[in-house]
């Protein structure tokens, strides 16, 4: 099976796009790497682009891109998804740095743009905003959280690494313990996007920030059960959700645990289904408010 290694970007639609942009830039610090006709395309480091936005009538996640090996073959990736009865579309030359695409759409409606990457951009890290590593996650609601689980893992070739009781999967396509998280609400839209921080001190660093320039925390600092990563959660300006989070699990395939770490309660700590309990949200006690369901 060709399995997609990496999540790549994400795209966003969005009604103020100049403020968006903004935040993206001067607050989260990425780079502005390239703007067209209502699209802006903003970068953390080697990529082209980890973010793209575009002019729309509402904030919304409209499409994911992840990328396969370099010896992987994009036609076979079509063929093997085209099994599970998916409709597909190849296209060439879909935006910058990226010479073709096999696209499709998810159960939620999503669409993946599946890709390999030979063109780098080589973005080195800005010096003002929080400044992320990278792109880590992005979690959806979704209205049948095991359809759309087995989708991707059958179709992309994720892997579970948890669950909440039955209705919180945390699915990942790479070591990081999540790339994706799709949770049963009985509504398919957004819930969060999350980037990866250095450590602690990073985090205190975005924290104070994120309030010195008007923006106030949702939830956190806290430590999840889950993925057992530090957090903090915020609301950018078009009214999705931003994670700022460190030290996420990392999976070592071969071994079928987790690299350990001394906030473990398992030892060794490998894939499970987690009860609904505090615990598993926030190792630290607190829990969020109704503000994080909107």
């Amino acid at each position: 099976m060709i399995r997609v290694s990496k999540i790549a970007h994400a795209v966003y639609e969005t009604p103020d796009l100049d403020r968006q942009t903004e935040y993206y830039t001067d607050i989260m610090g990425l780079t502005l790497a390239g703007k067209e006709k209502d699209t802006v395309y903003l970068a953390s480091t080697v990529d082209h682009h980890s973010i793209v936005l575009r002019k729309g009538a509402e904030a919304q996640c409209v499409r994911l891109g992840f990328q396969i090996p370099q010896d992987a073959d994009l036609g076979a990736f079509e063929k093997q998804v085209g099994v599970h009865g998916v409709k597909t579309q190849r296209k060439k030359d879909p935006s910058p740095s990226i010479a073709e695409t096999v696209e499709f759409a998810d159960p939620k409606g999503t669409v993946m743009e599946v890709f390999k990457r030979e063109a780098f951009s080589h973005q080195k890290f800005q010096q003002n905003g929080i400044v992320p590593y990278k792109l880590g996650h992005v979690a959806f609601h979704v209205t049948d959280v095991k359809h759309v689980t087995k989708f991707y893992c059958d179709v992309l070739g994720f892997r579970e690494s948890d669950w909440m009781a039955d209705f919180f999967s945390f699915l990942r396509c790479g070591p990081d313990h999540h790339t994706i998280n799709l949770m049963q609400t009985g509504s398919n839209r957004h819930f969060h996007t999350a980037f990866e921080l250095r450590d602690w001190g990073h985090m205190h660093d975005a924290c104070d920030f994120l309030s010195l320039n008007g923006y106030k925390l949702l939830w956190g600092p806290g430590r999840h059960g889950i993925g057992h990563n530090l957090f903090a959660y915020h609301r950018a300006p078009n009214g999705l959700i931003t994670e700022t989070f460190a030290e996420l699990d990392r999976m070592n395939e071969d071994l079928g645990y987790f690299e350990p770490r001394p906030w473990h309660r398992d030892n060794p700590q490998r894939p499970k289904v987690w009860e609904k309990d505090p615990s598993a949200s926030n190792l630290w006690g607190i829990m969020p408010g109704d503000e994080m369901m909107k």
